[in-house]
């Protein structure tokens, strides 16, 4: 009896730590003094994702995974294999996952207010309209889903 309460005391205790292991990564590169960008960071692990931030800005990194320049954002994130640029929703991200459609990943473009990071205490209610876009291989878009 005493070795069964170990094992489910110990069974306990690990579950957290596996959950977490299976905690899909998203690798971020961002501006070290953003706020905003540090708010999506803590958005997406509200959210159930792990994260690895490298402060050192995003250009290069948009550059590499292959975002074009007009869909830039403050901050450019890459998660099992699609690039995550700007505000996304960490729904959207766990949707693209889910459906894995060819692409190169989502952005949204700019920074709106209302976005997951720009809905701090500092934007008050306001929420302006947004796209999440799917950015496909030509460097073409589609919107993935619409924020209203």
């Amino acid at each position: 009896m005493q070795r069964r309460n170990l094992l489910l005391a110990l069974a306990s205790t690990t579950l957290p730590f596996t959950a977490m292991a299976a905690a899909p990564m998203v690798e971020i590169w961002k501006d070290p003094n953003c706020g905003c960008c540090q708010d999506w960071v803590k958005h997406l692990n509200k959210s159930g994702f792990a994260t690895r931030v490298h402060d050192e800005g995003n250009a290069a990194a948009r550059t590499r995974l292959g975002v074009p320049a007009k869909l830039g954002s403050c901050h450019t994130g890459l998660v099992g294999g699609y690039a995550i640029e700007g505000h996304v929703p960490a729904r959207e991200v766990q949707r693209l996952l889910k459906e894995k459609p060819k692409a190169v990943g989502l952005a949204v473009p700019a920074m709106p207010v209302g976005s997951p990071g720009m809905d701090g205490p500092a934007y008050g209610d306001q929420r302006d309209p947004y796209d999440v876009l799917l950015v496909l291989a030509d460097g073409s878009t589609r919107i993935y889903q619409s924020y209203r």
